[in-house]
C-alpha cells in the first residue's frame, strides 16, 4: 500500500528537477485551464510539481488554495500515479472553481495521465494499426 501521506520524497524540489520535466515531457495531459506534463521517473512513488504564477492567480491566498487542494487531491490518487514526475502548470481563470470542481476535474486528470502510460507501455493489438481494414 502507497503511504498516503506528502512529504518531501512526493515533491519536485530543485529547478533542475523541474526543469527535467519541462524539457522532455512524456505525456501532457491538458484541461481546462490547466496543464499536466509528466516524465517518467525510476522510483516506485510519483513526485509533483506546482507551478502556480502570480500571473495567472493574481492573490496569494486563491494560490495557496489551489496548491492546497491539487495537492490533496493528488495524495488521494498517488496510487494509480506511481512512477512519474508530474508539474501542473496553472493557467488564467482556473481560481474560478470551487474547491469541489477542482478536486473533480484533477480527479479525472490523474486518471487520463495513468492511462496515457498504459497506452504507452503496451504495445497496440496486432492487426488492429495503420494500413488494416476491419
Amino acid at each position: 500500500m502507497v503511504s498516503q501521506g506528502f512529504g518531501r520524497e512526493k515533491r519536485l524540489l530543485t529547478p533542475r528537477q523541474f526543469k527535467a520535466v519541462f524539457d522532455s515531457p512524456s505525456a501532457k495531459v491538458p484541461g481546462k485551464n490547466v496543464l499536466l506534463l509528466a516524465r517518467q521517473n525510476e522510483l516506485d512513488h510519483p513526485r509533483l510539481g506546482l507551478v502556480i504564477g502570480k500571473k495567472s492567480v493574481k492573490l496569494s491566498v486563491e494560490r495557496n488554495r489551489l496548491k492546497r487542494v491539487i495537492r490533496n487531491s493528488f495524495r488521494l490518487n498517488q496510487a494509480i500515479l506511481a512512477g512519474w514526475d508530474i508539474v501542473v502548470v496553472a493557467r488564467k481563470g482556473i481560481a474560478e472553481q470551487t474547491n469541489a470542481e477542482l478536486a473533480e476535474h484533477f480527479g479525472k486528470l490523474w486518471k487520463r495521465l495513468a492511462r496515457s502510460r498504459q497506452a504507452a507501455e503496451s504495445p497496440p493489438p496486432a492487426g488492429k494499426g495503420e494500413g488494416s481494414h476491419a
